[in-house]
């Protein structure tokens, strides 16, 4: 006769059959989908603006949103398309459409409260997410009212032409302007509205941004300190005075770039490579190398304007060529 055997049940064993009871009976009576509503899609997104310190420096970049610059090899037409498809598709990246950001800097020494470049304003000559310089400095607690200076590092549309709103009022209405002298006598020169492709709509914007504030302009010299703790640093070739700016405070150093270089994924590892709206492609490029070689020597950390926002990077050597490393965003 065979003896039949009790099966030993522990307590955890109980617990758990307990627990799976308890459970299923619960389900029977408990219909999440019908307990909770579904949450709505907020449809917000995180202002554009980043705070940090350049040594007693507080500075905060200003997004004014993202340019659509059409084909990346449209805009470096002397590249080798495959080799740009190629370093894209690494990147992620679409080659198509090839969005630039737009870091616009503000810098508030104790004395002075500064901002480098003033995005596109209105225009959506490069589509319709740029303009968002005067919402997000609302956003960063900042009334345009405030700004004492402007400093330009040119006068292309995507740097200059927040300056003036839609009914010709000043949006910076108690700001001093620094710019070259030779980028201003280019881009305010009447006669290039009779010239050919992308410059008569250039100086046209240039004109109505920059001529309401002649009164209050003043001409950065290279190698000279624009205001303090601010020098220039001529950087010709995108366009004739292009200019380029080290920010110090203490023993903290930042070089904002401006438009030396555009794309961090493309031109970082081809510095000499030509971009479609630069005035003397081969000038830039030499610019560029020289820039490059003074910031990884020197270990200078690099605010771009173009770069993926915030848009503050190191930049390295790797073999003849460099490469770009995003500084890591700070929190509270």
């Amino acid at each position: 006769m065979t003896k039949l055997m009790t099966p030993y049940i522990n307590r955890r064993h109980l617990l758990v059959a307990l627990g799976a009871g308890a459970f299923a009976a619960g389900f029977e009576t408990f219909n999440p989908v019908t307990a909770f509503a579904k949450a709505p899609k907020l449809g917000v997104f995180v202002p554009g603006w980043y705070r940090f310190n350049i040594g007693d420096i507080e500075a905060t970049i200003i997004s004014d949103g993202l340019l659509d610059l059409g084909s990346a090899t449209d805009q470096f037409p002397a590249a080798p398309a495959d080799e740009i498809t190629q370093i894209m598709k690494n990147e992620f990246l679409p080659v198509q459409p090839m969005m630039l950001e737009q870091n616009c800097l503000v810098i508030n020494t104790g004395d002075r409260l500064v901002l480098f470049d003033s995005g596109m304003g209105a225009d959506q000559l490069f589509g319709t997410q740029a303009g968002r310089i005067l919402k997000n400095l609302a956003a960063a607690g900042i009334n345009p009212a405030d700004i004492d200076d402007i400093v330009l590092t040119h006068a292309h549309c995507d740097h200059c032409w927040g300056m003036v709103a839609d009914d010709n009022s000043l949006n910076f209405p108690n700001a001093q302007v620094h710019i070259s002298q030779a980028d201003f006598d280019f881009w305010t020169d009447e006669t290039k509205l009779q010239a050919d492709g992308f410059i008569p709509k250039f100086v046209a914007g240039a004109r109505k941004n920059l001529l309401p504030y002649r009164d209050r302009m003043y001409f950065v010299k290279d190698g000279k300190e624009v205001l303090a703790g601010v020098t220039a640093l001529h950087t010709p070739g995108h366009t004739v005075g292009h200019t380029s700016y080290v920010i110090s405070s203490g023993n903290n150093t930042f070089l904002n770039v401006g438009d030396v270089v555009h794309h961090y994924a493309l031109l970082f590892q081809n510095p000499q490579w030509e971009f479609a709206f630069d005035s003397d492609p081969k000038v830039a490029a030499q610019t560029r190398l020289k820039l490059f070689d003074m910031a990884s020597t020197d270990q200078m950390p690099m605010i771009g304007y173009h770069f993926p926002f915030p848009g503050l990077g190191h930049i390295r050597r790797e073999g003849t060529a460099f490469d770009y490393v995003a500084i890591p965003m700070q929190h509270s």
